[in-house]
């Protein structure tokens, strides 16, 4: 669905998606896949406030199939979690420093950056705290104000950026403002309903207090 003239949001399966394109077609992939990291919660449930235990969206890794599609219709990729992944080496990465009051295993979360991209190490410093007074419509939401980061620093003027787990649509927040043309996509339908009045929501409000 086009929500803007340069925001493309569908509710689809990202590799039926990516397969729609040639490639190299998309500048820069920024993506957030599922870690697998559920089964290391304790005592094993899964039911959280966002879902029950039939929606197992975060205990299943993507398989190899996707990041070769990815590689292929991206040339350039910034992928977090990536320390769940087994991706090729590289010598770059970013960081968000979450300013954790208490040290653990989320204090800071880490993403894997393409070669290609020829930026050294960030770190971004944004508090949980601050980003939980935020609504969230999604259990692995990130702050607008991470993205709009990541595409300051990342991007350049015109790049067509790519998003196969849209989520809660922080980066089509970001890239709306910062005025990147943007395609993505969520396969679940209720995060995918809640992330477009999300959207909708968001960029009319910020709209009268001005851009990032």
């Amino acid at each position: 669905m086009k929500v803007t003239d340069r925001i493309d949001l569908r509710n689809c399966d990202n590799m039926d998606l990516m397969a729609q394109y040639p490639d190299n077609y998309f500048d820069l992939a920024i993506v957030d896949p599922p870690y697998g990291i559920e089964r290391f919660k304790k005592g094993g449930s899964f039911i959280n406030k966002y879902g029950s235990n039939d929606r197992l969206w975060n205990n299943i890794k993507p398989r190899q199939e996707y990041f070769n599609e990815l590689f292929r219709v991206s040339k350039n990729q910034i992928i977090w979690g990536a320390n769940n992944f087994e991706l090729p080496p590289s010598e770059y990465f970013l960081c968000w420093n979450k300013e954790q009051a208490m040290q653990n295993f989320a204090t800071l979360e880490y993403a894997w950056v393409s070669m290609g991209l020829k930026k050294p190490a960030k770190l971004f410093t944004y508090s949980i705290h601050k980003h939980n007074q935020s609504t969230k419509v999604h259990p692995t939401q990130k702050p607008v104000e991470l993205y709009s980061y990541i595409l300051e620093n990342y991007a350049k003027e015109g790049d067509k950026i790519l998003d196969t787990h849209l989520g809660s649509g922080s980066i089509a927040i970001a890239c709306h403002y910062r005025g990147f043309e943007l395609v993505g996509c969520e396969l679940d339908e209720e995060y995918y309903s809640q992330m477009l009045e999300r959207f909708r929501k968001e960029t009319a409000q910020l709209s009268l207090l001005g851009d990032l």
